[in-house]
């Protein structure tokens, strides 16, 4: 398969609002890349090779299209992609092309990657056309606003396979990852068959189940209640990692929410899940750190203890640094496993099974290692819990039906998170141009607090929360304020107030006040306030204590 035909794809599902016509657009790429079409395979290659190579031009469509490349990491900064080869004029890179090249670019590591690196991105980016470039820098940025977000491509398989929607998403939860399902459901002579295939394995990550959201107690316990007094379960929400925990006989896997594999970074949680009374076990939980004292860890330190480093791949911490300052950790606070859900025990799937059921089962094979609950009716009762929760740090609660079943990779109504919201008002510092969907605009604003003593104290960035009225305008006010265009970040005067809403703070190397904003989203801008308005830096350490 072409990449340009995914990039007209990719542009198509751009142009459009509607998800019926994205699904439609994607549907029929998948259908021609599953029939050969774009040329799968070399001519003389066999049956089987043919075959292979569908099933691997259908995982990278599919990987490309819900907007994300098939290397989690490639080493390739905004740097790499300010300076591009001119294009070519001759579409002539397949989609596989495009998988090595950057396949190849992940794997190097040692003295001379970053200049090898540099070498075959401009090799790659030129042999691509003009369209082509602008396509591959979204991927590499994670930038690709399409509005083809993996649910959106999770029904475009079913209409391409002309099976039901539910049973490609419990395949996917089930496999973990969506181009295998899709190779399975568009190759196989049977697809319902092929997807009944997928199972849960005891020792293979499932996609986890997620939260919707609510503002407040009451509006979770409308949201889940109807109205009427219906029995909820409030869990606290810990400020620390999701994990999976899989136990079969002694073999314990961690892993984290992303699925990455954390076991040999957290020999604590793996020895309590081996001490627990069951051999087969799937859990689901949070790890948080706590000190000595009993007092947990910042999150940005329980991150740490969990975070793969790859030397070599756009970090500057190399493989000895990375090391000491783990041991530094790991010798400062343990990490401590919180179970909050039971997806298999002592060889029975519970997926299918009410929480009220799981609940059960979960306290008998986790018991001390459990989240603090609370099972209520009472709204008010439950606000109370929630106060409570955030008095000892805690980030917030979940609330969830007792008669839902688990529905891993979702964010299904049966589960609601209630947070605290916390608000800044911050100056715009500069603003990256877009790029997919919102290519043509200026989109990932650059966030600064005031300084007192003179200045502003950069915090982050954040595309997060955007309209496409808002696009418009921000793009027309920075053009205003703009004082340097490099052709990728436009630094603009700095004056414009915009509400930012943000999860957190954590310590941060890479700004230089030290702290950097965690999941920030644009409210609104404020055009009633002045820079001279905005919080400053010390109201921002205040929030940090």
């Amino acid at each position: 398969m072409l990449l340009a035909e995914v990039a007209a794809t990719s542009d198509a599902v751009a142009a459009t609002r509607s998800r019926l016509a994205k699904r439609a657009a994607i549907a029929d790429l998948l259908r021609r890349t599953a029939d050969g079409a774009g040329g799968a395979a070399p001519s003389d290659a066999g049956p089987a090779g043919v075959a292979e190579a569908v099933s691997d031009d259908l995982e990278i469509v599919v990987a490309y299209l819900a907007g994300a490349l098939r290397q989690r990491r490639t080493g390739l900064g905004y740097a790499a992609l300010r300076d591009l080869p001119p294009p070519s004029s001759d579409a002539t890179l397949t989609v596989r092309d495009v998988d090595a090249a950057f396949a190849a670019m992940a794997s190097l590591e040692g003295s001379g990657s970053a200049q090898a690196r540099s070498t075959a991105a401009g090799e790659l980016f030129g042999a691509a056309t003009e369209r082509e470039q602008a396509f591959l820098r979204g991927l590499v940025a994670g930038e690709l606003r399409q509005g083809a977000l993996d649910s959106v491509v999770v029904d475009a398989i079913a209409e391409a396979a002309d099976v039901p929607a539910d049973a490609v998403r419990r395949a996917v939860m089930l496999r973990g990852a969506t181009g295998p399902v899709a190779s399975a459901a568009l190759l196989a002579d049977d697809p319902l068959t092929a997807l009944a295939g997928f199972t849960l394995e005891v020792g293979r990550p499932v996609r986890p189940m997620l939260a919707q959201s609510a503002p407040d107690i009451a509006a979770a316990f409308e949201k889940l209640g109807g109205g009427e007094p219906t029995e909820l379960c409030v869990d606290v929400k810990l400020d620390g990692i999701r994990i999976q925990v899989h136990r079969l006989g002694d073999d314990v896997r961690v892993v984290t929410r992303s699925l990455d594999d954390i076991t040999e970074r957290v020999p604590e949680i793996v020895d309590v899940v081996r001490a627990l009374p069951s051999d087969r076990l799937v859990l689901d939980g949070e790890a948080l750190g706590v000190g000595p004292d009993g007092v947990p860890r910042p999150f940005q330190e329980t991150a740490a203890r969990s975070a793969t480093h790859e030397s070599g791949r756009g970090s500057s911490r190399g493989p000895a640094r990375a090391a000491s300052a783990e041991e530094a950790l790991a010798d400062q606070f343990q990490l401590t496993p919180f179970f909050f859900d039971v997806l298999h025990a002592g060889g029975r799937d519970l997926l299918d099974a009410p929480l009220r059921e799981r609940l059960t089962v979960l306290d008998e094979v986790a018991g001390p290692h459990t989240v603090r609950r609370l099972l209520t009716s009472d709204a008010d009762e439950a606000a109370e819990f929630f106060a409570g929760a955030l008095r000892e740090g805690q980030e917030g609660v979940v609330i969830k039906s007792l008669d839902t079943p688990y529905a891993a990779g979702r964010r299904g109504a049966g589960w609601v998170k209630v947070k605290p919201r916390k608000t800044l008002d911050l100056v715009v510092l500069a603003v990256e141009r877009g790029s997919g969907r919102r290519e043509g605009w200026l989109s990932n604003i650059h966030l600064g607090a005031r300084d007192p003593e003179g200045g502003f104290v950069m915090l982050g960035k954040t595309f997060k929360g955007m309209t496409d009225q808002m696009l418009q305008w921000q793009t027309e006010r920075f053009r205003e304020l703009e004082v340097e265009d490099n052709g990728w970040v436009v630094k603009v005067r700095p004056e414009q107030v915009v509400e930012i809403a943000f999860d957190g703070l954590q310590r941060s190397t890479r700004y230089p006040g030290g702290l950097a904003l965690r999941f920030a989203r644009v409210l609104r801008y404020r055009d009633d306030k002045t820079a001279a308005e905005a919080d400053t830096i010390d109201t921002v350490r205040s929030l940090a204590v």
